[in-house]
Protein backbone atom coordinates (compact mmCIF):
# COMPACT_ATOMS: atom_id res chain seq x y z
CA UNK A 1 0.00 0.00 0.00
CA UNK A 2 0.55 3.42 -0.18
CA UNK A 3 2.74 4.19 3.00
CA UNK A 4 3.01 8.33 3.22
CA UNK A 5 0.53 10.41 2.00
CA UNK A 6 2.05 12.95 4.18
CA UNK A 7 5.26 13.42 1.42
CA UNK A 8 5.37 15.23 -1.35
CA UNK A 9 6.85 13.19 -4.41
CA UNK A 10 7.78 15.46 -7.08
CA UNK A 11 8.07 14.05 -11.07
CA UNK A 12 11.12 14.85 -12.58
CA UNK A 13 10.59 15.16 -16.14
CA UNK A 14 13.24 16.50 -18.08
CA UNK A 15 13.77 19.13 -15.51
CA UNK A 16 10.50 20.12 -15.80
CA UNK A 17 10.95 21.46 -19.33
CA UNK A 18 9.75 20.64 -22.97
CA UNK A 19 13.28 20.46 -24.36
CA UNK A 20 12.80 23.74 -26.30
CA UNK A 21 14.27 26.33 -26.13
CA UNK A 22 11.69 29.11 -24.79
CA UNK A 23 12.03 26.75 -22.02
CA UNK A 24 8.30 26.52 -21.07
CA UNK A 25 6.91 24.08 -18.46
CA UNK A 26 6.04 20.94 -19.75
CA UNK A 27 1.68 20.34 -19.20
CA UNK A 28 1.44 17.83 -16.47
CA UNK A 29 1.72 13.60 -17.56
CA UNK A 30 -2.23 13.28 -17.28
CA UNK A 31 -3.40 10.04 -15.94
CA UNK A 32 -6.46 7.10 -15.14
CA UNK A 33 -6.18 5.41 -12.46
CA UNK A 34 -7.99 2.15 -12.50
CA UNK A 35 -8.48 -0.15 -8.71
CA UNK A 36 -12.02 -1.75 -7.62
CA UNK A 37 -10.87 -1.35 -4.10
CA UNK A 38 -12.09 2.51 -3.35
CA UNK A 39 -9.74 3.23 -0.67
CA UNK A 40 -6.71 2.49 -2.88
CA UNK A 41 -8.03 4.11 -5.51
CA UNK A 42 -9.27 6.92 -3.79
CA UNK A 43 -5.48 7.45 -1.99
CA UNK A 44 -3.78 7.09 -4.96
CA UNK A 45 -5.79 9.66 -6.61
CA UNK A 46 -4.90 11.76 -4.35
CA UNK A 47 -1.65 11.69 -4.92
CA UNK A 48 -1.35 11.81 -8.44
CA UNK A 49 -3.43 15.25 -7.81
CA UNK A 50 -1.06 16.64 -5.19
CA UNK A 51 1.77 16.42 -7.18
CA UNK A 52 2.05 19.25 -9.71
CA UNK A 53 3.64 17.33 -12.36
CA UNK A 54 0.74 14.96 -12.79
CA UNK A 55 -3.11 15.99 -13.61
CA UNK A 56 -5.49 13.19 -12.42
CA UNK A 57 -8.12 12.92 -15.66
CA UNK A 58 -10.91 10.10 -13.96
CA UNK A 59 -11.33 7.06 -11.73
CA UNK A 60 -12.46 3.42 -13.36
CA UNK A 61 -13.41 0.48 -10.64
CA UNK A 62 -13.51 -2.08 -13.20
CA UNK A 63 -12.23 -3.19 -16.58
CA UNK A 64 -15.24 -1.87 -19.36
CA UNK A 65 -14.78 1.27 -17.00
CA UNK A 66 -10.96 1.60 -17.93
CA UNK A 67 -11.04 1.01 -21.07
CA UNK A 68 -14.49 3.62 -22.46
CA UNK A 69 -12.90 6.37 -20.03
CA UNK A 70 -9.73 5.97 -21.90
CA UNK A 71 -11.11 5.85 -25.20
CA UNK A 72 -12.86 9.43 -24.33
CA UNK A 73 -10.16 10.65 -22.31
CA UNK A 74 -6.78 9.51 -23.96
CA UNK A 75 -4.44 10.02 -20.59
CA UNK A 76 -1.06 9.95 -20.66
CA UNK A 77 -1.06 6.81 -18.44
CA UNK A 78 -3.39 3.85 -17.16
CA UNK A 79 -2.51 2.76 -13.72
CA UNK A 80 -4.35 -0.37 -13.61
CA UNK A 81 -5.47 -2.93 -11.56
CA UNK A 82 -5.47 -6.57 -12.27
CA UNK A 83 -8.10 -8.34 -10.80
CA UNK A 84 -11.18 -6.24 -11.47
CA UNK A 85 -14.77 -7.02 -11.93
CA UNK A 86 -16.59 -7.44 -15.75
CA UNK A 87 -13.07 -7.66 -17.30
CA UNK A 88 -9.59 -8.23 -15.59
CA UNK A 89 -6.66 -5.80 -15.87
CA UNK A 90 -4.92 -8.36 -18.28
CA UNK A 91 -7.72 -8.08 -21.27
CA UNK A 92 -8.12 -4.17 -20.80
CA UNK A 93 -4.66 -3.37 -21.33
CA UNK A 94 -4.87 -5.51 -24.63
CA UNK A 95 -7.26 -3.54 -25.52
CA UNK A 96 -6.33 -0.59 -24.76
CA UNK A 97 -2.68 -1.15 -26.21
CA UNK A 98 -4.06 -2.50 -29.33
CA UNK A 99 -6.30 0.51 -29.83
CA UNK A 100 -4.39 3.17 -28.47
CA UNK A 101 -0.57 1.51 -28.55
CA UNK A 102 0.44 5.69 -27.73
CA UNK A 103 -1.27 5.48 -24.14
CA UNK A 104 1.32 3.75 -21.68
CA UNK A 105 -0.18 1.39 -19.16
CA UNK A 106 1.63 0.40 -15.60
CA UNK A 107 0.40 -2.30 -13.26
CA UNK A 108 -0.36 -1.73 -9.96
CA UNK A 109 -0.84 -5.02 -8.15
CA UNK A 110 -0.58 -6.96 -4.75
CA UNK A 111 0.24 -10.15 -6.44
CA UNK A 112 4.34 -10.97 -5.97
CA UNK A 113 3.42 -14.14 -8.81
CA UNK A 114 5.64 -14.15 -11.48
CA UNK A 115 2.54 -15.35 -13.89
CA UNK A 116 1.04 -11.93 -13.01
CA UNK A 117 4.20 -9.87 -13.78
CA UNK A 118 4.28 -11.92 -17.37
CA UNK A 119 1.06 -12.10 -18.05
CA UNK A 120 0.98 -7.95 -17.91
CA UNK A 121 4.05 -7.64 -19.85
CA UNK A 122 2.52 -10.19 -22.66
CA UNK A 123 -0.19 -8.11 -22.86
CA UNK A 124 1.30 -5.29 -23.60
CA UNK A 125 2.06 -3.38 -19.96
CA UNK A 126 4.47 -0.78 -20.04
CA UNK A 127 5.35 -1.05 -16.72
CA UNK A 128 4.72 -2.85 -13.32
CA UNK A 129 4.94 -2.20 -9.60
CA UNK A 130 4.04 -3.47 -6.22
CA UNK A 131 1.30 -2.25 -4.04
CA UNK A 132 3.66 -1.67 -1.27
CA UNK A 133 5.29 1.16 -3.24
CA UNK A 134 6.73 4.54 -1.22
CA UNK A 135 4.76 7.05 -3.45
CA UNK A 136 8.54 8.45 -4.81
CA UNK A 137 8.99 5.14 -6.28
CA UNK A 138 5.56 5.86 -8.25
CA UNK A 139 6.52 8.85 -9.58
CA UNK A 140 10.01 7.88 -10.72
CA UNK A 141 8.37 4.98 -12.27
CA UNK A 142 6.45 7.43 -14.28
CA UNK A 143 9.22 9.23 -14.82
CA UNK A 144 10.95 6.12 -16.52
CA UNK A 145 7.85 5.68 -18.73
CA UNK A 146 7.42 8.88 -20.23
CA UNK A 147 10.56 8.47 -21.00
CA UNK A 148 9.61 5.28 -23.00
CA UNK A 149 11.67 3.30 -21.30
CA UNK A 150 11.41 0.14 -18.98
CA UNK A 151 9.63 0.41 -15.78
CA UNK A 152 9.73 -2.76 -13.82
CA UNK A 153 11.31 -3.73 -10.32
CA UNK A 154 15.12 -4.51 -10.78
CA UNK A 155 14.94 -8.04 -9.06
CA UNK A 156 12.33 -9.16 -12.09
CA UNK A 157 14.38 -8.01 -14.75
CA UNK A 158 16.82 -10.98 -15.41
CA UNK A 159 14.14 -13.65 -14.55
CA UNK A 160 11.77 -11.86 -17.14
CA UNK A 161 14.12 -12.50 -19.74
CA UNK A 162 14.75 -15.65 -19.12
CA UNK A 163 11.39 -16.78 -19.22
CA UNK A 164 10.27 -15.38 -22.27
CA UNK A 165 13.79 -17.03 -23.75
CA UNK A 166 12.95 -20.13 -22.57
CA UNK A 167 9.11 -20.04 -23.51
CA UNK A 168 9.44 -18.03 -26.72
CA UNK A 169 6.69 -16.14 -25.29
CA UNK A 170 7.32 -12.36 -27.61
CA UNK A 171 6.04 -13.03 -31.14
CA UNK A 172 7.89 -13.78 -33.68
CA UNK A 173 9.68 -11.12 -35.96
CA UNK A 174 7.56 -10.03 -39.19
CA UNK A 175 8.41 -12.00 -42.30
CA UNK A 176 9.32 -9.22 -44.28
CA UNK A 177 12.27 -7.07 -46.63
CA UNK A 178 12.34 -4.30 -43.52
CA UNK A 179 15.85 -4.81 -42.45
CA UNK A 180 17.14 -3.04 -39.47
CA UNK A 181 19.97 -0.59 -40.44
CA UNK A 182 22.79 0.31 -39.25
CA UNK A 183 21.89 2.64 -37.01
CA UNK A 184 18.89 0.70 -35.53
CA UNK A 185 20.95 -2.27 -34.70
CA UNK A 186 23.54 -0.04 -32.31
CA UNK A 187 20.59 1.35 -30.83
CA UNK A 188 19.09 -2.14 -30.24
CA UNK A 189 22.48 -3.11 -28.50
CA UNK A 190 22.54 -0.53 -26.53
CA UNK A 191 18.97 -1.29 -25.71
CA UNK A 192 19.66 -4.88 -25.09
CA UNK A 193 22.75 -3.82 -22.31
CA UNK A 194 19.90 -1.54 -20.57
CA UNK A 195 21.01 1.83 -21.16
CA UNK A 196 18.04 4.28 -21.19
CA UNK A 197 17.24 6.97 -23.93
CA UNK A 198 19.40 9.57 -22.87
CA UNK A 199 22.28 7.51 -22.79
CA UNK A 200 21.89 5.62 -25.83
CA UNK A 201 21.87 9.63 -27.37
CA UNK A 202 24.89 10.59 -25.75
CA UNK A 203 26.56 7.17 -26.94
CA UNK A 204 25.81 7.88 -30.53
CA UNK A 205 25.77 11.39 -30.34
CA UNK A 206 22.40 12.18 -31.83
CA UNK A 207 19.60 13.76 -30.08
CA UNK A 208 16.96 11.99 -27.90
CA UNK A 209 14.27 12.69 -29.93
CA UNK A 210 16.05 10.55 -32.84
CA UNK A 211 16.66 7.89 -30.41
CA UNK A 212 12.94 7.58 -29.81
CA UNK A 213 12.26 7.50 -33.74
CA UNK A 214 14.75 5.01 -33.77
CA UNK A 215 13.18 2.68 -30.90
CA UNK A 216 9.76 3.18 -32.80
CA UNK A 217 11.07 1.71 -36.24
CA UNK A 218 12.73 -0.99 -34.07
CA UNK A 219 9.83 -2.09 -32.71
CA UNK A 220 7.55 -2.39 -35.91
CA UNK A 221 10.22 -3.82 -37.97
CA UNK A 222 10.89 -6.68 -35.19
CA UNK A 223 6.69 -6.93 -34.65
CA UNK A 224 7.46 -6.12 -30.37
CA UNK A 225 4.69 -3.96 -28.34
CA UNK A 226 7.68 -2.82 -25.91
CA UNK A 227 11.07 -2.41 -25.00
CA UNK A 228 11.54 -5.54 -23.52
CA UNK A 229 9.91 -7.82 -26.27
CA UNK A 230 12.56 -5.79 -28.65
CA UNK A 231 15.44 -7.14 -26.29
CA UNK A 232 14.58 -10.62 -25.75
CA UNK A 233 14.24 -10.80 -30.05
CA UNK A 234 17.05 -9.62 -30.36
CA UNK A 235 19.00 -11.75 -28.04
CA UNK A 236 17.04 -14.61 -29.27
CA UNK A 237 17.41 -14.44 -32.86
CA UNK A 238 21.20 -12.92 -32.47
CA UNK A 239 20.85 -9.28 -33.92
CA UNK A 240 23.59 -7.96 -32.00
CA UNK A 241 26.69 -9.54 -29.80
Amino acid sequence: MITDMKAKPRLYLDNHRDGRSNGRARKPLTILVADDHVLFRKSLAALIAACPETGLVGEACNGQDVIRLTRELKPDVVLMDLLMPSLDGFEATRIIKQEMPQIKVVVLTISESDDHLFGALKHGADGYLLKRFEPQQLFDLLERVHRGEPALPDCFMTKLLQSFQAEQTVPEPVESDKALSQRELQVLKLLVEGEKNREIAEELEISENTVKIHLRSILEKLNARNRLQAAVIAIREELVT
